[in-house]
């Protein structure tokens, strides 16, 4: 257990050091963000893994016991407004695990309930995607990066419905690529989101942490799906759009005065 304990309090230690925003090597901005979540998700899911069951009937709570201490510590590392984000996406995002999991039966995790860890890693996956999209290197090669990430997307799903008959991953992959036309501002943030998503589903299926049927939602045979589907961060995209909706709710008055000096930047 200590060099897994250890890796998170890696991930935590660099996680802290925002200086990321304003590196100037889009590498380093990427390596101390998504690089960081890619790391921490591949091992942190291992610990719910059909590898770790073999060793411990218990696996499920070591993966609660230190996404809490990694959640806990990057929670008090960041400044108030992204720990009121982080509060909000871990709500959001029990309400959701329920919902579509339990209620709906969208996905059913290996032991059928909703493990702690789920809703504050999506917290955690959400910080990292901001930062890496935020970062002024990231940002000075915006249309570059979303670019290539939307080629990356349209080839990964394609594959997906060609391989492996993800007609339903394919579905949602396009209707984010046309949701996003029309959202520029978003845009590198919901691709980046798209692209983390994909890797945690692929990583979390492959340890069968979850699954997901071999149709949507078990249900609808005219949309059979992979395990897992290619565009599932589409749901994801639900768990943003709630998290900034309910803080830009709780302080009106600066995000008007944001949006005003926005405005005032583009004329």
């Amino acid at each position: 257990m200590a060099p897994k304990l250890w890796s998170h309090f890696y991930f935590v230690y660099y996680f802290r050091n925002m200086s990321l925003l304003a590196t100037k090597s889009p590498v380093y901005a990427f390596l101390k963000s998504l690089g960081l979540i890619f790391f921490f998700l591949v091992t942190g899911l291992f610990l719910d893994s059909y590898y770790f069951v073999a060793i411990t009937e218990n696996a499920q709570h070591y993966a609660n016991a230190v996404m809490l201490v990694v959640f806990v510590i990057v929670f008090f590392q960041v400044n108030k407004r992204n720990k009121e984000q982080m509060i909000i996406a871990v709500i959001i995002a029990i309400i959701g695990e329920y919902l579509f999991s339990i209620v709906m039966g969208m996905y059913t995790y290996r032991l059928g309930n909703v493990p702690h860890y789920v809703p504050p890693g999506h917290a955690l996956v959400y910080m990292a995607v901001l930062y890496f999209s935020k970062a002024a290197s990231i940002l000075k090669h915006k249309v570059k990066i979303e670019g290539f990430f939307t080629v990356f997307i349209i080839i990964y799903a394609t594959v997906f419905l060609v391989l492996k008959n993800d007609v339903f991953g394919f579905v949602m992959t396009a209707a984010t690529l046309l949701i996003l036309r029309k959202k520029p501002r978003e845009r590198l943030f919901y691709l980046t989101m798209y692209i983390t998503v994909a890797y945690l589903e692929i990583v979390g299926t492959y340890y069968l942490c979850w699954k997901w049927p071999a149709t949507a939602w078990g249900i609808f045979d005219f949309l059979p799906s992979h395990n897992p589907p290619s565009g599932i961060s589409f749901f994801y995209f639900l768990l943003d759009l709630g998290t900034l909706w309910f803080y830009k709710q709780r302080h009106r008055l600066a995000w008007a005065r944001m949006k005003n000096i926005r405005k005032i930047r583009e004329i």
